[in-house]
């Protein structure tokens, strides 16, 4: 049971005017922060995957171990590609070096030869390692991220195709995923776009991306449709998904939104934090965008409460009175993003001050300085996992990538 009065109080704290601006020593330990979260960005992260990650067969490894190698005959999974296809072309975008420029490419190409249905739409779950089909299940969160990195392969390079088939991919959900009635989208489906009976057909995770998607294919294709969607799909983020109670997201749920599981998932919350504001801010609604402002700072605030561990970095989540106190890879990069978002709504240098804590946490006990990226997981003790993998379905650049993208958009 949580104690509301302490999160009230907390929350309190957080409500201040967001029309402060940052002070002069703010701005410097800003400008501090994006050298530092750069530098690993330019030097470590995107030249792990550079190098590691092209399968000298076609596209990408489906698995490399925590040293960089290829794990021969790994299946391919089209999270992980989809998530390659925005990571290079971000890339590419912001920092302009040709050789992201290739790799977004490569990337784009294997998955529209290889992820993409040509018979029903979408993209397969998974592939063999040669490129053929393994799983052709339609995962929405698959299909999501699908949408999310062509579109930015468009956004980086106005390859046509890639636009072209991610409004196909939105089509496509709309047709066969969306829940007209009740909001949101449902989980999986068969190849031919048949419901799979599974036991939460609506899921946080699902639905979050799903947003992160119809944000960035609105940034680049003003479909009026596609515009009346995002609205909805914000709506459905706040009130259905977010309890604004505790202040944080439930993330199982029957079709008509009815919760399924008491579980506190902090990096997600904190992740959602800004994602909300950014979905709020490329819809272009005013009104709108001031309270994803309002839920963004006392989400982060929360999550900075309950969810740091006492020695430093963001826990995993707690089900029930259950914690899970593992600090994962992507809860860390997501936790500099929402304090930085907080900071810069709220003008609020506690919440700048937590993503400097948090950074320099990273830099102390996630940075695998010897054989580059980063380590996937580290202990409640802070050992390492050092034999983990660092690339698979689940395990990509996204998420430590996007921050120093993030860093670098926002900090000038």
């Amino acid at each position: 049971m949580k104690n509301l009065f302490i999160i009230t109080a907390f929350l309190l704290l957080a409500a201040i005017s967001y029309s402060q601006t940052p002070s002069q020593e703010g701005k410097a330990t800003a400008l501090q922060l994006k050298r530092e979260i750069v530098n690993d960005l330019t030097g470590n992260i995107l030249p792990f995957w550079a190098k590691h990650s092209p399968d000298i067969s076609g596209g990408f490894w489906g698995t490399l171990n925590f040293d960089g190698t290829p794990k021969y005959g790994a299946p391919k999974g089209g999270i992980l590609n989809a998530r390659l296809v925005w990571t290079f072309s971000t890339a590419f975008r912001m920092l302009k070096d040709s050789l992201y420029f290739k790799l977004a490419d490569r990337a784009q190409r294997y998955f529209l030869d290889h992820f993409i249905d040509k018979e029903y739409g979408g993209s397969y779950y998974t592939l063999n390692a040669d490129g053929t089909p393994l799983d052709m299940k339609k995962d929405t969160y698959q299909n999501a991220f699908a949408i999310y990195g062509l579109s930015e392969h468009y956004r980086a390079t106005r390859n046509w195709a890639s636009l072209i088939t991610a409004i196909s991919i939105y089509r496509n959900l709309m047709k066969y995923a969306c829940d007209s009635i009740n909001g949101g989208f449902i989980e999986s489906f068969t190849r031919d776009w048949q419901p799979v009976n599974v036991e939460s057909p609506k899921t946080m995770n699902t639905n979050l991306h799903v947003l992160e998607a119809l944000t960035n294919l609105y940034r680049v294709w003003k479909d009026a449709g596609l515009k009346a969607q995002l609205r909805r799909q914000i709506d459905v983020m706040m009130h259905k998904v977010l309890n604004q109670t505790t202040w944080h997201e439930q993330l199982f749920f029957m079709m008509d939104w009815q919760n399924q599981k008491d579980i506190d998932s902090y990096g997600h919350d904190i992740e959602f934090s800004w994602l909300l504001v950014e979905a709020a801010e490329a819809l272009g609604d005013e009104e709108i965008l001031k309270e994803t402002q309002r839920i963004a700072v006392n989400l982060a605030a929360v999550q900075l409460e309950q969810g740091l561990h006492k020695s430093g970095g963001m826990m995993y989540e707690k089900e029930g009175n259950h914690l899970n106190d593992n600090r994962e890879w992507w809860p860390q990069a997501e936790t500099v993003l929402g304090c930085l978002n907080a900071w810069q709504i709220s003008g609020d240098k506690k919440f700048l001050d937590a993503a400097v804590r948090e950074w320099d946490w990273i830099k102390t006990n996630m940075i695998d300085r010897e054989y580059g990226e980063w380590y996937s997981n580290v202990l409640p003790d802070g050992t390492p996992q050092k034999n983990r993998v660092k690339a698979d379905q689940w395990r990509c650049p996204y998420h430590n990538s996007r921050m120093g993208f993030e860093v670098m958009r926002r900090i000038k």
